[in-house]
């Protein structure tokens, strides 16, 4: 039933930006078909992946809406689908690739070495960045025969979250601004306040995924699996009694905070994906599954002949945003929209279900 829904979302999709602009919301859909497609090979997920990009690669590689000097990290998401759709160097999907690893390759940086989150936002590192642009790096560095990016990749990873981890909980602070000018941002430390839940979220995939794609022998691919250890055991400490995870991670307390699906779908793919690589996670493996369940009896219904996710926050962030100030408080972040059938709700959640099937755990649960 589950990937019923996931066949019915995709067919349906129509990108998340008018007149069909490249983004990273629709890089989260894209995210879950390579998934699908590696864990079941059945060709109704490619199909569905390429008739989606197609809209928005030129056959010169040139995205749809795309400004590189934006320096936008959000952006370089999409790209990750590429690899798997190259065939041979010179075709549009090859220079495509091409033209996102240009803006890497002149995206400013803190004195730190991290990539902006955006021009907009200077001198800041957000979670989210760390998904969106360092899987992207090592992968495009390992196809181009370029150790250096993969380094260089793989010291921001550590160099942020040796940064941004909150030493109470294990888990990680959304925002870091090394000016420390921003609104949001503590004067000491430049850290943000909340702990958001898609925030470690991004975060949680950024490391399995930029583990799974270093050598085996890479040196730092043994500092890598000890930070996502500690965080699976953070992320388990602050999980709901019905397997899931809230808005704002560690206060259940708090007026308004309530079980959000992004977030939850990014911890199970998380954990199972955790289980699957690393010796020391295959206890994880039964954690991810009860949480698979609970989102899908909980959070997934049909109604009429369409499928829903419900509990999604749609966005989030920090700083200056269309009139706000978004403080990054934890009040803040229960405050904003939820919706359902976000992509960066769903895309995760056909990634968790491909893992699923990866740890051949059914995912074809009746739903009430």
């Amino acid at each position: 039933m589950l990937l019923d829904f996931f066949d019915q979302y995709a067919s349906r999709y129509g990108h998340a930006k008018p007149g069909q602009i490249w983004c990273y919301e629709d890089g989260c859909v894209y995210r879950g078909l390579v998934e699908l497609g590696v864990a079941n090979s059945e060709p109704r997920w490619r199909r569905h992946l390429e008739r989606l990009i197609g809209h928005q690669i030129d056959v010169d590689g040139s995205l749809r809406g795309y400004n590189p000097d934006e320096f936008n990290i959000d952006n370089i998401l999409s790209g990750r689908v590429l690899f798997a759709l190259t065939e041979h160097a010179g075709d549009r999907y090859a220079l495509a690739l091409d033209r996102l690893a240009g803006q890497l390759a002149r995206h400013p940086r803190i004195a730190a070495g991290n990539y902006w989150h955006k021009s907009i936002y200077p001198d800041q590192v957000w979670l989210d960045g760390l998904y969106m642009g360092l899987p992207f790096q090592i992968q495009y560095g390992l196809l181009t025969n370029a150790p250096a990016l993969v380094d260089d990749a793989v010291a921001q990873l550590l160099g942020a979250v040796e940064i941004m981890r909150d030493k109470r909980t294990g888990l990680y602070f959304h925002g870091y601004d090394a000016s420390r000018k921003a609104l949001w941002a503590n004067p000491e430390t430049g850290l943000s306040q909340g702990l958001w839940g898609r925030a470690n979220g991004w975060l949680a995939m950024a490391l399995v995924d930029c583990y799974e794609l270093l050598p085996p022998a890479h040196p730092a691919r043994s500092k890598i699996e000890r930070r996502i250890l500690a965080l699976a055991e953070a992320v388990l400490a602050t999980r709901t009694p019905t397997g899931l995870w809230l808005q704002v991670l560690d206060q259940p307390d708090l007026i308004g905070n309530y079980e959000e699906t992004s977030c939850s779908a990014m911890f199970t793919y998380f954990l199972y994906r955790t289980a699957r690589l690393i010796a020391g996670g295959a206890d994880y493996i039964g954690d991810a599954h009860d949480s698979l369940l609970a989102l899908i009896r909980n959070h997934v219904s049909l109604s009429g002949d369409t499928w829903k996710l419900d509990s999604v926050c749609e966005v989030a962030g920090l700083g200056g945003f269309q009139g706000r100030q978004r403080d990054g408080t934890p009040d803040y972040y229960v405050s904003e929209k939820v919706v359902a059938n976000d992509p960066k709700g769903v895309g995760p959640l056909m990634m968790a279900a491909a893992e699923a099937q990866l740890a051949a755990r059914t995912v074809d649960v009746a739903l009430t």
